[in-house]
């Protein structure tokens, strides 16, 4: 009220002033009380109210909800009561009262980011550094009690990005980069969180160094290190006391270093997570609740009672059995889940919280069960609960002090029925779901891939022809099946061959002695390129497998590219090509192309593809030559071999087809051949990098449509 009473003076001044002058005109008139109207209207828009109010009228409304969620818990069920529009009214205005209070705690992060700029200053003079700190979304508003537990955070980490993280001088311009040094602080709201994101580009995390200070901290062994992903290994800087720093400095190196970080921003339901490209600069992600009072939780029971999970952390609830698309599998003795081919691992709620009374072994959990997938950073697990509830707005409550030290609740709260219950800490969960230490993002994943020799599956059309063994075909060759009638079947120059879809389709058998039926419907294999099909006569189609393959070459019996193991049987893999070449002896190289085939190399450490696109491209008309690395096809190139395109797999040991292609940019002779890219995995961001590195084009393995089109296409554009 102070700055209040000497305001009003010298307005009064200035309307006595103009007074003589008002008789001259009216205008002025109009302006004196417009002025002071102004200066009180300002003066009456911002009042000063104690913290502790507002921290009493915040419990005053979490109260408010706990009776609303009580409330409707009694009329839950009874659809023809008559205090059910009532609620709902009172509902509404409960929750717009809650947002009213949340807002007058709320501050711009900006607040939080006030002495940033000196700090980073004194940094750079201190450090021999350019540091240019860039602030963005300063304005993003946080409850007050959020804001203050994240400063120390915050400073901390800006200050390791400019200490550890940016190179000094020399440093920046051996690695080709501007001298100044950047710092990016970026905040902003996400589905009911907010989300902070500290950056810089230097030289991102030392893996060697890190690997060696957690061999000598006892952390890890070299051989566990062996199979950690780069991911996995980059966590170890939220261990306790763990400093890459070479010499302890008052910046850094103290042991005070990104454990208690994460340690703060946990306390408060957050999550960090790392992301750091060496030589390119690192990224902490930052992810916290907008508000600790009141939060959206999900209600779940195991062995009888009843829990919290903050919505916060939950991605999606599965219902997993037997019949289902989604089921538990093992690896290891180790509880997984399926999920959109990826594996989760699992915890048992009832087991992590000593509930489970009965001795039942863990296979009872395959029969059927509820899973929420849950996610602490970058790392997804899943939780097995008995039952799911409904989602409820809760009001959380610390947790009682004897219990402070169990790291997997972080508080409790009062449910509409009356019943007090604990609030889970899906963090503290996630350090349980066996050896994997949280944020190390490759989990049983990783462990998953490495059990299937990390090889991508294929779809085979299983079937069986000519015998009771089964045999099978890559099911993107084959255009259409087939059940042609016996009665349709014409001959010519001796050979079977039916009308089909306007043309003459040969019919071929998988051997000379195979028997036809004599009479009903004869299931057909047709191949199709171009113009042309051609049908293979099979007994029964058995099924359409997903399976990892794994060939055996075998070169004494034509017809078969080898021998794998699909949906645990010994299988004949047939040669597509060499049946098209029965059907029409002249197949290979029906096109002249002018009367010089094109010349192609292919690139591709399976033997399987390399034997199944040989003959494919051969059919288009192309002279193939095929190498199973890129080291191979180096070497061609140095003994000065030309072709007119390239085709390279991408997920190749040694030199991979990323590395191939940058490799040849520059080449005098290979530069300007056109190369396109083979992969399985077909993302925004791999197409991306294959523009950058000079591929021509990228095409899904398997799509051989795609890459006889695409060979054409840019063959003739040339």
């Amino acid at each position: 009220e102070a700055p209040a009473k000497p305001a009003a003076p010298p307005a009064a001044a200035k309307s006595q002033e103009v007074a003589p002058a008002k008789k001259a005109t009216e205008k002025p008139k109009a302006e004196a009380p417009r002025a002071e109207a102004k200066e009180s209207s300002v003066a009456a828009q911002t009042i000063r109210v104690n913290v502790e109010l507002l921290e009493n009228l915040m419990t005053l409304v979490s109260e408010l909800v706990l009776t609303r969620n009580q409330l409707l818990q009694m009329v839950r069920g009874k659809d023809d009561s008559e205090f059910t529009v009532p609620l709902q009214r009172l509902s509404h205005i409960t929750t717009d009262l809650q947002e009213g209070v949340m807002k007058t705690r709320m501050q711009p992060i900006g607040n939080a980011w006030a002495k940033l700029p000196r700090i980073v200053r004194d940094l750079a003079l201190e450090m021999n550094k350019k540091i240019d700190l860039q602030m963005i979304g300063a304005d993003t508003e946080l409850d007050r009690q959020v804001l203050e537990l994240i400063k120390d955070p915050l400073t901390h980490m800006v200050r390791n990005s400019a200490d550890h993280g940016l190179e000094d001088i020399p440093g920046r311009r051996d690695a080709g980069k501007p001298e100044t040094g950047t710092v990016t602080l970026n905040a902003y709201h996400e589905g009911g969180h907010i989300i902070i994101e500290i950056s810089d580009d230097g030289r991102g995390l030392n893996l060697e160094r890190i690997k060696a200070k957690a061999i000598a901290n006892g952390l890890a062994t070299e051989s566990e290190l062996e199979g950690m992903g780069e991911q996995q290994i980059q966590q170890f800087i939220f261990k306790a006391g763990f400093s890459t720093a070479e010499k302890v400095t008052s910046v850094s190196g103290r042991g005070v270093g990104m454990d208690v970080v994460r340690t703060n921003i946990e306390k408060i339901g957050g999550t960090v997570e790392l992301k750091s490209v060496e030589g390119r600069g690192s990224t902490f992600i930052i992810k916290i609740p907008l508000t600790l009072a009141i939060v959206s939780a999900l209600i779940v029971e195991s062995g009888g009672e009843r829990f919290a999970i903050p919505q916060i952390s939950v991605l999606e609830l599965v219902r997993a059995s037997n019949n289902s698309e989604h089921s538990i599998e093992r690896i290891h003795d180790t509880p997984v889940l399926r999920l959109r081919n990826r594996l989760l691992p699992l915890v048992t709620l009832k087991k992590i919280l000593g509930l489970d009374t009965t001795q039942e072994s863990d296979d009872a959990v395959d029969e059927e069960a509820f899973i929420v997938v849950a996610q602490v950073g970058t790392y997804s697990f899943g939780i097995i609960v008995d039952r799911v509830f409904d989602t409820e707005e809760i009001v959380v409550k610390p947790v009682a002090p004897i219990l402070r030290d169990l790291s997997l609740f972080s508080g409790n709260t009062i449910l509409g029925d009356g019943s007090v219950i604990m609030i889970l800490d899906p963090n503290g969960i996630a350090t349980r779901t066996g050896e994997i230490t949280v944020g190390g993002s490759q989990g049983v994943e990783g462990k998953a891939k490495a059990d299937a020799s990390d090889r991508e599956t294929t779809s085979m059309l299983v079937f069986r022809a000519g015998g009771s063994e089964v045999r099978a075909v890559p099911l993107a060759l084959v255009a259409r099946l087939e059940e042609i009638d016996v009665e349709n079947i014409e001959h010519s120059n001796g050979r079977p061959l039916v009308q089909y879809r306007g043309k003459l389709m040969p019919l071929v058998f998988i051997d000379g002695s195979y028997q036809m039926k004599s009479e009903g419907r004869q299931p057909t294999l047709v191949f199709q390129d171009r113009e042309r099909t051609m049908g293979l006569v099979v007994d029964e189609i058995v099924d359409i497998v997903d399976d990892v393959l794994n060939v055996e070459l075998t070169a004494d019996q034509d017809g078969l590219v080898g021998s794998a193991v699909i949906d645990g049987k010994a299988t004949d893999l047939i040669d597509a090509g060499y049946y098209l070449e029965l059907a029409f002896s002249d197949w290979f190289g029906t096109e002249d192309n002018g009367g010089e085939k094109k010349r192609v190399l292919l690139i591709d450490d399976s033997p399987f593809f390399r034997n199944l696109l040989t003959p494919m491209l051969s059919v288009a008309g192309f002279n193939v030559t095929a190498v199973e690395n890129a080291e191979q096809a180096m070497d061609l190139k140095n003994r000065g071999v030309l072709f007119d395109a390239i085709i390279s797999d991408i997920e190749m040991p040694g030199m991979n087809g990323f590395e191939f292609a940058e490799a040849l940019q520059d080449d005098a002779e290979w530069g300007e051949i056109p190369i396109i890219a083979l992969s399985s995995h077909t993302k925004e961001e791999d197409f991306e990098r294959g523009r950058q590195v000079g591929f021509s084009d990228y095409v899904a393995k398997f799509d051989r449509d795609a890459l006889v089109s695409t060979l054409i296409q840019t063959l003739s554009s040339m």
